[in-house]
């Protein structure tokens, strides 16, 4: 082939267009199933942990944000709609349309990311953390779960009472010492003054108030931390390769707005949607497993 005939961007190595365009495709898919294998570990590990701790999971999920989690994944379907018209576009020679539907592809991976840091903002306002940062801010666990606080006490003085039982108790003693000296008029005093820490949800996601079962249905487990543990490791690197897909959607958009693809060329913009897609393949099973199974 006469350097007249080869195309500019026809690599010196292949000998025809197809052959070049079969032979990345072909590597981007090998790439993309060491990338299931990254996550499959990950899977792996949930699994595992899961089965072996199906209460920490139980009750931690409920601290997640559901509706933005489905918020999310409306938001990266609709990207994968735009990349894979946007893939249709190049093949057709629409450069116009090429460059607005990589713009909006563009916006949902900052939109995905704008929702994901509002999410991690609000764990991290909260304690809900990772090994050892996890401190839960146990104020909000109880109004998260709609268990109920003291009438005509404010939340300050709520603390208060929490933080300092042995005295109110030792209060009452030294007023009614029938009373402490039976042990029969305490007890429902200290399950009233019970650290709101240790209650949680019934299986609705509620205890009726004032109800004995608030204090007995689904309290919080030990070790909680592992589940923040393994939720922040699987969505922050998801979160890092939306990071990664919007570079390389970027970078086509430059090419796309110089005129680079079109029906002769579009391997580039084929092979950037293939990896979002599989951006979008990985949330499509972290949000059912993280946000939705109980």
């Amino acid at each position: 082939m006469h350097d007249d005939d080869h195309p500019a961007h026809l690599q010196h190595h292949f000998d025809t267009p197809l052959q070049q365009y079969d032979s990345a495709k072909l590597g981007m898919w090998l790439f993309l199933a060491t990338e299931i294998l990254l996550f499959g570990g990950l899977f792996v590990a949930y699994a595992i942990y899961r089965a072996n701790h199906p209460e920490i999971f139980s009750w931690a999920h409920h601290l997640l944000d559901t509706k933005l989690g489905a918020i999310n994944t409306v938001v990266l379907l609709t990207s994968s709609l735009t990349m894979a018209w946007g893939v249709r576009a190049a093949q057709l020679g629409q450069r116009k349309l090429l460059i607005l539907l990589l713009c909006l592809t563009l916006l949902g991976g900052f939109g995905f990311l704008g929702i994901k840091y509002m999410e991690y903002s609000s764990k991290y306002k909260h304690g809900l953390l990772w090994g050892q940062a996890f401190e839960p801010d146990q104020h909000y666990i109880a109004e998260h779960f709609g268990l109920p606080t003291h009438e005509g006490e404010h939340a300050e003085d709520d603390e208060n009472i929490h933080a300092a039982p042995i005295e109110e108790s030792e209060d009452l003693s030294s007023e009614a010492p029938e009373a402490s000296v039976s042990g029969a008029k305490e007890e429902p005093f200290k399950i009233e003054r019970s650290s709101i820490g240790d209650a949680a949800a019934g299986p609705e996601g509620r205890a009726e108030p004032g109800s004995h079962a608030e204090h007995e249905v689904l309290p919080q487990p030990q070790n909680v931390h592992i589940f923040f543990s393994i939720y922040f490791l699987m969505t922050g690197l998801h979160g890092i390769h939306v990071i990664l897909g919007m570079a390389i959607i970027a970078w086509l958009l430059r090419r796309a707005i110089r005129g680079d693809f079109g029906p002769s060329y579009f391997t580039p913009v084929d092979l950037g949607g293939l990896y979002w897609h599989l951006v979008d393949l990985i949330w499509i099973f972290l949000f059912p497993l993280l946000y939705l199974i109980h």
